[in-house]
This record gives C-alpha cells, sequence and structure tokens, in this order.
C-alpha cells in the first residue's frame, strides 16, 4: 500500500511535511510506502538534514507548486506539474491508494472534482469534520464547508457516506445519525430540515436518531451529525477557537486538547473515487502526522469503495 504525501503544500513545507512523514513512516506497517510529492532536490537535501534513508520513503518528482493564494481552478489547471496536479494523477492510475495535501484547499477540492471525479450517484461529494466525544471518541460532522447551501437529498446522502466512515474507518457499529436543528422536534427548523427529516426517517441505510441541538455536539447522542457545509464550518472554526483560547489562558484540559486540528490531522473529500484528505495550511508536523495516518486508515478500510457499493444499490 501507499499513501501519497504532498511534501510543497503548507504554509511550512517542506519542513514541516518531511518531520511530519518521518513522523509517520514510524507507525507505518514494513509493507506500507509513503510517496514524497515536490521539488525531488529540495526534498532529498531536507531528507539528509534528518540523515534518513528508508525504502518505505519514495519521491516523486514535482516540479510546480500552488500558491496557499492562488486561485484554485486556474492554477490547478495551468500547474500540471504542480505536486497537487502530480498526486491526483497518481491516485488516478492507481498508483498510490490516499492522497493528502495541507496545500491550497480549493486547489484539491477542485483536483478531486475534475480529476479522480465524484462517485456515481453522488449528489455533491462533501467534506467531513470530526467531534471530540466526551467518552473520549470522536464523531463525524458533514459537511464542513464544500456546500453551503444544499437540498434535502444532499443532506440525506451526507448522511449516508458518513456512516459508511463511521462504520468503517472510526470502527463504530451501527453509528448513529442526527439531524443538527435548532430543536428536538420533528416539525422545528428551516424548510430545508424539515424536509430532510422526512427523507431520514425512511432510509433504510443509516440509524437516524432524530434531530439534535448544538448542545449535543459533544455527548453520545448521534455518531454522525449532518449539516450543510455554512452550518458545519460555523461549528468546526467555533471549536477550533475554543482550543486557542484555552491555550491563551494557558488552561490544560484532555477533552478541549481534542479541539486541536491537529489532533485528527485533516478532513476527508467523501464521496469521491479516492481516498483525499486536506490538511490545514498551517499544519505542524504532528497534523501532517496524523493526516498521513488518517489516508492510510482510509485505504485499509476501502472506504470509498464501500460508498460506491452503498450507491450501487
Amino acid at each position: 500500500m501507499k499513501v501519497a504525501l504532498d511534501a510543497m503544500g503548507g504554509d511550512f513545507a517542506p519542513q514541516s511535511t518531511i518531520e511530519g512523514a518521518l513522523l509517520a513512516i514510524q507507525e507505518f506497517p514494513a509493507d506500507h510506502q509513503l510517496v514524497l510529492i515536490g521539488r525531488e532536490d529540495v526534498l532529498k537535501k531536507a531528507l539528509d538534514a534528518h540523515n534518513f534513508t528508508s525504502p518505505q520513503i519514495e519521491i516523486m518528482h514535482a516540479e510546480e507548486v500552488i500558491g496557499m493564494d492562488e486561485h484554485p481552478t486556474k492554477a490547478f489547471s495551468q500547474k500540471q506539474d504542480s505536486s497537487i496536479n502530480v498526486g491526483f494523477k497518481l491516485l488516478k492510475t492507481g498508483a498510490v491508494d490516499a492522497f493528502c495535501s495541507a496545500g491550497n484547499t480549493g486547489a484539491m477540492h477542485v483536483g478531486a472534482m475534475f480529476s479522480i471525479k465524484a462517485i456515481e450517484g453522488v449528489i455533491r461529494p462533501g467534506i467531513a469534520g470530526f467531534m471530540p466525544k466526551l467518552s473520549g471518541d470522536f464523531g463525524v460532522i458533514m459537511d464542513v464547508g464544500a456546500n453551503a447551501d444544499c437540498k434535502p437529498d444532499v443532506l440525506l446522502q451526507f448522511g449516508e457516506i458518513a456512516t459508511i466512515y463511521a462504520e468503517h474507518v472510526l470502527n463504530i457499529n451501527q453509528p448513529k445519525v442526527g439531524l443538527m436543528n435548532l430543536g428536538e422536534e420533528e416539525k422545528k427548523g428551516t424548510l430545508l430540515t424539515q424536509a430532510a427529516y422526512q427523507l431520514f426517517k425512511i432510509n433504510k441505510n443509516i440509524n437516524f436518531i432524530g434531530n439534535i441541538e448544538g448542545r449535543d455536539l459533544f455527548n453520545d447522542k448521534a455518531d454522525v451529525i449532518v449539516c450543510d457545509g455554512f452550518t458545519g464550518n460555523v461549528i468546526l472554526k467555533m471549536a477550533e477557537s475554543i482550543h486557542d483560547i484555552f491555550g491563551e489562558r494557558n488552561l490544560k484540559d484532555d477533552f478541549f486538547s481534542k479541539f486541536n486540528y491537529e489532533a485528527i490531522g485533516g478532513s476527508p473529500i467523501l464521496g469521491v473515487n479516492g481516498n483525499v484528505v486536506i490538511g490545514h495550511g498551517m499544519s505542524s508536523p504532528l497534523a501532517i502526522k496524523n493526516m498521513v495516518l488518517q489516508g492510510q486508515r482510509m485505504a485499509e478500510s476501502n472506504v470509498y469503495m464501500k460508498i460506491k457499493e452503498l450507491l450501487s444499490k
């Protein structure tokens, strides 16, 4: 199995990506490899600085880099030899089993949509985020930014797709699915959530437990939280700000430390023909490591194929 990492992606690349790669490779099984994508001379120099050589690390040369502030669609189409473009080419041809990058988020999303494309039957691929639970586990929240406006059938499909991820990557048995709303009652909420509720309650592919409220984000009422990308992104950024506030006030707590993006490392794009993880632009080596390991777990579980099998039915 091979996991590809955009070694030029992120605000602190390639130093941070190389250090994160070296941390990740320590947890790889002997038959797994990590493919570093970027300027070969730069990456070799960075690896030499750490006195590191291993048959488990391979370098794939990519001459260009898509900057964090570049227009995603234009940069992806014009920079054919960028590390992001090369990564998606490897994923599309099956040369690697997962592709991870902390680079330009928009370019990663564009690359997923135009290179490996959406799984047949997926209305809109989405980005999944993760909520720490007081029990010590993590739950899935989807969507967290890819689709600000959604229709009821899109929300329903988010519930199905995120359920597959929760089952096969997070190893949650029969994940409980909750629809984020402003009240628990069936008739509460917007026209969108009211219509979505009617679709959820008759769907046999998910374990729907009804509406949930903001106070249920961190308890075990739901393992999968469904919402539109606007709502999900607000929730995700609020959670990150709580971690930052704790740090500024020198407060330490094991639960709130999980609000740090480093704890998960990245967000998967679900609903596309491949395993793709997008990391935070400011990713530290620890975040890079966890992003790579998440890509590895997705590849091991073959999660995108399981989504494909569900929709083919």
